[in-house]
């Protein structure tokens, strides 16, 4: 059973929803957050507090966890209200023509201690440490965790029951994401709870530090209740994965022709791209348009059968067979010569890094699929990092659940 509970959220008034939105905080860097954040709303003054400070404060120095209540509580007393009861939202994103509709709630951090909500990355300690004393601090988790779950006909059910009423808000994000919220009524989200209880697991698609931070925020709090962790829960067949393209440095002392030369003797080569059409198969792309230089589709599934589900995946067998063995590439999370590019940008900003002498040579990968993100999980598996890249994203600041 996933257990699902109604929270009374912190959120923006009437008409300020789209100021106050903002951004996740782990996709921007400062100096992005800083340009983002030229509205004094901005929820990103709460969430990346070492904006409003000298630009070469630590981001994990006691003065920014100081100024990030501070700006909570500012953002209170003008912009946003806590809800007279709890409840139970809906949460809308729309990107072009992909549309997912959410349950927004506050999950059982007892579910997610005994894998009843299900991972598959490993976190960083210097950002869970960040996000945990960061919602000890604020005593408020702001980021919501995005999860899936195997689509369920009572929930369907109830959740279009709920978006036929009037949304919260609905709005534009300056990227062309829409974004509408419903507040559901009292019978509407104990439909939808009941419902959670039949299914089985849940998964983390992104925010697995969000998630992590939460749980120890909440075995600090043992004298508080914190009633949960802040996450919206997407059907699977809703859910939209990009790719996670890859950039190197360096050819490993190589040239470009003897390096496709090196490339072509492990795994087949033949011209072709950017786009990449099916699984098992990636585009690179070398500079120049003469001799190895443009764009080379690259077949990753050749040999033998493949049962495990990590080794199985594009971005590990582009490792295996390409990566590290020709380009000498270690631990992915921290060789200093692999850049991740998200497939948001496309393959365009791949030709870009190269052409641009910022990488030797980049990879357009075709996207993971949300079937190899519940085998991995369901295997207690770890995909390899950077391996997904979920879009449209949820916005920080339009429900805030409260501890």
């Amino acid at each position: 059973m996933a257990d699902v509970r109604p929270f009374a959220a912190l959120r923006p008034r009437a008409g300020l929803a789209p100021r106050v939105a903002a951004v996740p905080y782990d996709v921007v860097n400062a100096e992005e957050a800083r340009a983002l954040a030229a509205d004094p709303l901005s929820f990103l003054h709460v969430s990346r507090a070492e904006i409003d400070l000298p630009p070469d404060t630590d981001p994990y120095a006691d003065a920014v966890y100081a100024a990030a209540v501070r700006a909570q509580a500012a953002l209170r007393a003008s912009s946003l209200e806590v809800e007279s009861r709890p409840a139970v939202y809906l949460y809308r994103l729309t990107m072009g023509g992909h549309v997912q509709t959410g349950v927004a709630a506050a999950f059982s951090v007892d579910e997610y201690r005994r894998d009843l909500v299900k991972k598959h990355e490993k976190t960083r300690p210097d950002k869970e440490n960040d996000r945990t004393r960061h919602i000890i601090e604020t005593r408020a988790q702001s980021g919501p965790v995005l999860l899936t779950y195997a689509r369920n006909a009572a929930v369907d059910a109830a959740v279009a029951t709920g978006v036929a009423a009037a949304p919260l808000y609905e709005f534009t994000a300056p990227d062309g994401i829409g974004h509408a919220i419903w507040r559901t009524e009292p019978a509407v989200g104990e439909a939808i709870v009941a419902a959670f209880r039949d299914v089985s697991a849940l998964y983390i698609a992104d925010g697995h530090h969000r998630a992590a931070s939460a749980a120890r925020a909440d075995e600090r709090l043992k004298s508080a209740e914190s009633g949960g962790f802040l996450a919206v829960a997407f059907p699977d067949t809703n859910m939209q994965i990009l790719p996670y393209h890859r950039a190197i440095k360096d050819l490993n002392g190589r040239t470009p022709d003897a390096f496709l030369a090196e490339v072509g003797s492990r795994v087949a080569v033949r011209p072709g791209g950017p786009e990449v059409a099916r699984k098992g198969e990636c585009a690179m792309y070398l500079p120049g348009s003469q001799g190895a230089g443009g764009w080379h589709l690259v077949a990753l599934d050749g040999g033998p059968a493949i049962s495990d589900p990590v080794a199985g995946l594009d971005v590990q067998r582009l490792h295996d067979r390409v990566l590290a063995p020709v380009l000498g590439i270690g631990d992915e999370r921290t060789d200093k010569r692999i850049d991740f590019v998200g497939g948001i940008r496309g393959p365009a900003e791949l030709k870009r890094l190269v052409d641009g002498g910022k990488a030797a040579v980049a990879f357009a990968m075709f996207p993971t699929t949300v079937d190899d993100l519940v085998a991995i999980a369901d295997a207690g598996g770890i995909m390899p990092p950077k391996s997904t890249w979920f879009e449209p994203k949820l916005r920080d600041g339009l429900l805030v659940h409260l501890i």
